[in-house]
C-alpha cells in the first residue's frame, strides 16, 4: 500500500471512489457502512491538489482505494457549510484555543473504497493528511453528519478525534470534532 499526495493523474480514481460513496449515489447496501456528503467538481480537486497540497490518497497496485482531504479555511470558503463553520470559529474553543483560520484547518472528507475498511487504511491516509499539515496548522477541524455513525466510531474511537459540539446547518445535525495536530495517530503504522 503507498500514500502520497494526489497528483493530477489521480483524479478520475479519486472521482469514481467519490461517485460510488457520494451519499447522492450510493447504494442503499452500503449506505449504512458510511458515504461522504460533500461533492468536488474535476476542478475542485484540482485546486484542493495543486493549491493546498491538500489530497492524500492511499493507493494498491496504482489503484486509488482512499482519499482524505485537508485544506485551509480559505479553500472551503466556496461552500455554503463551510460558510457556516468559518463564521462560527470564534465562539469555539478547544485545547485552550479559540479557533481561527490561522490556526485550524478543515481535513475531510475522508473515502475509503469497503474492501480496505477496518485495515490499517483508515489510520494511515489519515496519518499521513496529518503530516501534511500539521506544520501549518495546530489544531485539525472536521465534522461528521449525525446519520453517519460508522465516520462517527471510525473517527471517535479507532482515530481518537474529539467532539466538540454538535450544530445544525440545513436541517442536518453534524457533530464537530477536533484533533491535536502535534498527535501520532493511533493504529498508524507509518514510520
Amino acid at each position: 500500500m503507498q500514500y502520497r499526495n494526489a497528483t493530477l493523474e489521480d483524479i478520475p480514481g479519486v472521482a469514481q471512489l467519490q461517485r460510488k460513496y457520494h451519499v447522492s449515489s450510493i447504494s442503499e447496501e452500503d449506505k449504512p457502512d458510511g458515504f461522504v456528503t460533500t461533492l468536488f467538481t474535476e476542478s475542485q480537486f484540482k485546486d484542493l491538489i495543486e493549491l493546498e497540497n491538500g489530497l492524500a490518497v492511499a493507493c494498491d497496485a496504482g489503484k486509488v482505494v482512499a482519499y482524505a482531504m485537508a485544506a485551509s479555511w480559505q479553500y472551503w470558503a466556496q461552500w455554503p457549510l463551510f460558510q457556516y463553520m468559518i463564521e462560527d470559529l470564534p465562539n469555539v474553543t478547544y485545547l485552550g484555543q479559540t479557533l481561527s483560520m490561522d490556526n485550524s484547518y478543515q481535513y475531510g472528507p475522508i473515502c475509503i473504497d469497503k474492501d480496505y475498511r477496518g485495515t490499517e487504511v483508515l489510520p494511515n491516509v489519515f496519518e499521513f493528511s496529518r503530516i501534511q499539515m500539521c506544520e501549518r496548522y495546530p489544531i485539525l477541524i472536521t465534522f461528521i453528519n449525525h446519520i453517519n455513525p460508522r465516520s462517527y466510531n471510525a473517527h471517535v474511537n479507532k482515530l481518537g478525534l474529539d467532539v466538540i459540539k454538535s450544530f445544525e446547518f440545513n436541517n442536518n445535525q453534524y457533530y464537530e470534532l477536533g484533533y491535536d495536530t502535534s498527535k501520532r495517530t493511533n493504529g498508524s503504522t507509518l514510520p
